[in-house]
């Protein structure tokens, strides 16, 4: 099996394949958006690619086209050789990968479904509509405070609605508070979006754990995609960067605070969802784990008992998404 590593970049990409024992059959650049055909054209070979934005299309693409694929993980590829000597290029990037894949197995990470990265991608832009409206309105909070304005209190939702009362507006404000207002729209547009996602089957089990709702039900699943990938509740649990982290040595042992690997986006949602099961929810079924955080608040404080509870969320949705079942309050 011959061994394919591509560089890829935004436009071109450098391709550099050679034979199992390392003699080098084909080298040059190639346009990145042309990269499936010349995949389908190639022998079946191990195709290595480096994690980036065109990644898993790329890894796709040679998936469709017979090839085996390894997509290495951007903080491996210095290890390997890549940039050594401060001297890096894509050719040199591109000759490095394919001369190690020759030697070893290089590891790939886990390349995504479909349905996981849209799901991601929806996300992600739900989540920009809500830092640009913040930003929007941080920026008019500003311009009231010197103007020697107070606006009453309320919701993000609403605040374009309350500008209301200091009509009339400067034109270079108006404009802003009309695009606070199309932005307000366009995120409950989105909300929807993910509520419509959560009717998935898998969504609504995971939702019937307390403080879990739509938005966190599919980023939970986007993240991670296949549940046979982990053997453990533990593994999830660290796969989200929950867990703490240690630095050893000999007779020191030193735990640190938790790792906050993997994705922001869910730890932030888990995060969420055990505040608001301590000091909110209503829920009988959440009463057995409100007094489980209290005990940790009570020794360990509160922010502990919050991400002890958000660790402990993470490894219910993993064992109802394992065991195909529903959240079910224990005595």
């Amino acid at each position: 099996m011959d061994h394919c590593a591509i560089d890829l970049g935004g436009r071109k990409s450098q391709v550099c394949v050679r034979s199992p024992d390392g003699r080098l059959l084909f080298e040059g650049p190639y346009d990145t958006h042309s990269l499936p055909e010349f995949l389908r054209l190639l022998p079946r070979s191990r195709v290595i690619v480096e994690t980036a934005a065109e990644a898993f299309r790329v890894a796709d693409a040679a998936k469709e086209a017979g090839h085996e694929v390894r997509v290495v993980p951007a903080t491996l590829v210095r290890s390997l050789g890549v940039g050594a000597r401060k001297t890096k290029t894509d050719r040199r990037d591109a000759r490095t990968l394919s001369e190690v894949s020759c030697r070893i197995d290089l590891p790939s990470v886990h390349i995504p479904s479909t349905r996981s990265r849209e799901w991601k991608a929806i996300c992600g832009m739900h989540d920009a509509l809500i830092t640009a409206r913040t930003k929007l309105i941080n920026n008019l909070r500003g311009w009231l405070r010197g103007q020697g304005l107070r606006i009453g209190p309320g919701k993000a939702e609403t605040f374009a609605e309350r500008m209301a009362k200091f009509e009339p507006l400067p034109d270079y404000v108006r404009s802003q508070v009309e695009a606070l207002a199309t932005l307000t729209e366009k995120i409950r547009g989105s909300d929807k979006r993910i509520e419509s996602l959560a009717k998935d089957e898998l969504c609504r089990r995971l939702m019937t754990v307390p403080g879990i709702g739509p938005s966190s039900a599919v980023r939970f699943v986007a993240a991670i995609d296949e549940i046979a990938r982990f053997d453990s509740a533990h593994k999830v649990e660290s796969y989200l960067g929950l867990v703490p982290g240690e630095s050893s040595s000999s007779e020191r042992q030193q735990r640190l605070s938790i790792t906050k690997a993997g994705s922001s986006s869910v730890r932030w949602v888990l995060g969420q969802a055990a505040w608001s099961l301590q000091l909110r929810s209503q829920d009988p079924a959440a009463r057995p784990l409100q007094l489980w955080a209290a005990e940790i608040a009570r020794r360990r404080g509160a922010r502990i008992a919050t991400i002890a509870l958000a660790r402990k969320l993470a490894g219910i949705l993993y064992a109802l998404w394992r065991d195909g079942t529903t959240y079910e309050q224990r005595p």
